[in-house]
């Protein structure tokens, strides 16, 4: 475990310690941001809808005392949405996507020699590689979260209404009740660690991929498998420390 730690944090080292030009990391910024984030919108809009929608039925259904009012449905929503369920449920999300993306891209470029040939002509691999998807995923993470967060109240909102289980104006007034900034911050603090660990475990993983085809397959499925659990150890020790 301690020699993986390490080998690990070496491969963060070589990405900044020779980087390459800025204007060549800012291309492949744009083309990872729109592979890892613009791609990804529609996935992570779907789940979060749904997720909201969900949640707000079965908080309604569960809440049967008369002597709470129907606008604790919104706020309860709210909270689960913000704290919880939008910056880590499309962080898993995005790890199965992103994650296994990146793994075996890097993988299949490892293993077909692709690699080697840059480090023949001089360029840092690890800087022309890696750094520019965990920079796109540092920097696309949070813009996803927020549509995950919006499209999960709203999906909430949809779902409550059109199921005739509260007025709409109990709804807005819960996810109006006493709101917090900081819980924005706190989520978008949680997103970008997520992000990192996402990016970086992955392109770990299939940066050092060695074999053939199956290898490559195996490296992407210990990405996400790796990523998960670091995702919900990551969310408990943040969790701990910020609130």
């Amino acid at each position: 475990m301690l020699q993986v730690f390490g080998s690990f944090v070496l491969f963060l080292y070589n990405m900044v310690a020779r980087a390459e030009r800025f204007r060549v990391l800012w291309r492949r910024f744009f083309e990872e941001a729109i592979l890892i984030g613009v791609n990804s919108v529609f996935i992570v809009g779907l789940v979060a809808a749904f997720i909201g929608a969900v949640t707000c039925i079965q908080i309604a259904y569960n809440l049967v005392n008369p002597l709470i009012p129907k606008s604790t449905i919104g706020y309860m929503v709210r909270e689960m949405t913000i704290l919880e369920l939008a910056p880590t449920i499309t962080s898993i999300v995005l790890a199965g996507k992103v994650g296994s993306s990146i793994a075996g891209g890097l993988g299949t470029m490892r293993i077909t020699e692709q690699v080697s040939a840059l480090e023949v002509m001089g360029i840092n691999s690890t800087s022309y590689l890696v750094l520019p998807r965990i920079l796109a995923a540092i920097f696309m993470f949070p813009l996803l979260v927020i549509l995950a967060m919006a499209l999960s109240i709203l999906g909430g909102y949809i779902a409550g209404t059109l199921s005739g289980v509260m007025a709409s104006q109990d709804y807005i007034e819960g996810i109006r009740t006493d709101f917090k900034a900081y819980n924005i911050v706190f989520a978008l603090i949680k997103s970008v660690v997520f992000a990192f660990l996402v990016s970086g475990i992955s392109a770990f993983k299939g940066y050092n991929t060695q074999g053939g085809a199956l290898e490559v397959g195996a490296a992407s499925t210990e990405a996400v498998t790796n990523s998960i659990i670091a995702i919900l150890l990551a969310d408990y020790v943040l969790a701990a420390v910020l609130l």
